[in-house]
């Protein structure tokens, strides 16, 4: 309100105002022992913009960007539109849906641009640990050709242990890696679209350049409020992290209870990815449910809960429900479940 008042409604520098990048400056420092310079640090309309710039100034017809299940779909999409090709790695739910180093290494050609990787995870909510991180990236020491783009947005939606970035842990790699963040998730600012990178100098030019010719600046108003967000009190994310832990809990322990479904307890996101292969097969009107999409339809038809079904993540079998709403409604959305469930044959 107050950048308003003082009418801070004009274009600003193309990749964010100098006082928003001096808060991401000590964001990146104060939190993940990451120091930038501000040349090395891009302001964007969402992390979802920051990630598709860096892919455009990059990716060449017939690149290959390393990919791992359960994926969030932009990225695979953001990829063939630029020419790309995706290298998918299956995880498992045996090793909690994470990237093993011999699953990056047999993935990695001489066309291999980029790993993505995503962590917490969005839907698995896996989260990767500083001793993982540092396997993977011995791997990738090996391979000086291949970048890391490190989706790090759910970092403060975090139950348990410590935030690891590949960044932090190996500062060989860091060089040739994108952190990439915003205020979406850690301040519960979905609708005002402001991501942020740090990267090499070379690589957030070329990202500006992209940016420049897409959408000129992030909305001068919201990168304001970013900068005070990134600049406030600590207390707000503990308190935000508290109420999720609270819906998780319930919202695990409701599913858990529903014969069929197997969900495990997500160490981050605001997302449960309980498998429902315990109930495929099962029939509704004489028509036996055949896999996570019908599945995920019945739910919607029967007892009107949207589910995200599993094979859009890469991962059949499974369906992801998001806890970010109120806890009477997580409890009646359950229990709906429960009910469909039930009428099954």
């Amino acid at each position: 309100m107050a950048a308003m008042r003082a009418g801070d409604t004009h274009y600003t520098d193309i990749d964010g105002t100098l006082a928003l990048k001096e808060a991401v400056q000590r964001k990146f420092e104060r939190e993940n022992d990451l120091k930038f310079k501000i040349e090395e640090i891009s302001v964007s309309a969402g992390a979802k913009q920051v990630i598709y710039n860096a892919f455009a100034a990059t990716i060449d017809e017939g690149d290959e960007v390393i990919i791992p299940t359960p994926y969030y779909s932009p990225y695979i999409a953001m990829v063939r539109m630029l020419g790309g090709r995706e290298t998918i790695v299956k995880t498992s739910a045996r090793r909690d849906f994470k990237m093993q180093s011999g699953d990056l290494e047999a993935a990695i050609t001489n066309r291999t641009r980029w790993l993505v990787l995503n962590s917490p995870s969005n839907p698995s909510g896996s989260v990767y640990s500083a001793t993982e991180l540092i396997e993977l990236s011995a791997v990738l020491e090996k391979h000086p050709n291949v970048w890391v783009l490190s989706d790090d947005i759910y970092e403060h939606v975090l139950y348990s242990g410590q935030f690891s970035t590949m960044a932090m842990v190996n500062p060989s790699i860091a060089i040739r890696t994108l952190t990439v963040n915003g205020v979406s998730k850690a301040y519960y600012m979905t609708g005002w679209r402001i991501g942020y990178a740090g990267g090499p100098p070379e690589l957030i030019k070329a990202m500006r350049a992209v940016q420049s010719q897409v959408t000129t600046c992030p909305p001068s108003i919201n990168q304001a409020a970013a900068t005070a967000a990134l600049d406030g009190p600590a207390e707000v994310l503990a308190d935000m992290r508290s109420i999720f832990r609270e819906r998780r809990d319930l919202v695990v322990n409701a599913l858990n209870a529903v014969p069929g479904i197997d969900c495990p307890i997500p160490d981050g996101t605001f997302y449960a990815f309980p498998s429902c292969e315990g109930l495929l097969g099962r029939k509704v009107n004489g028509k036996a449910l055949a896999n996570d999409e019908g599945f995920a339809r019945y739910l919607l038809d029967a007892a009107d809960v949207v589910v995200v079904p599993g094979s859009a993540f890469g991962t059949p079998g499974r369906l992801r429900l998001s806890f970010a709403a109120d806890k009477s409604l997580l409890t009646e959305a359950c229990h709906r479940i429960a009910r469909a469930v039930e009428g099954l044959k």
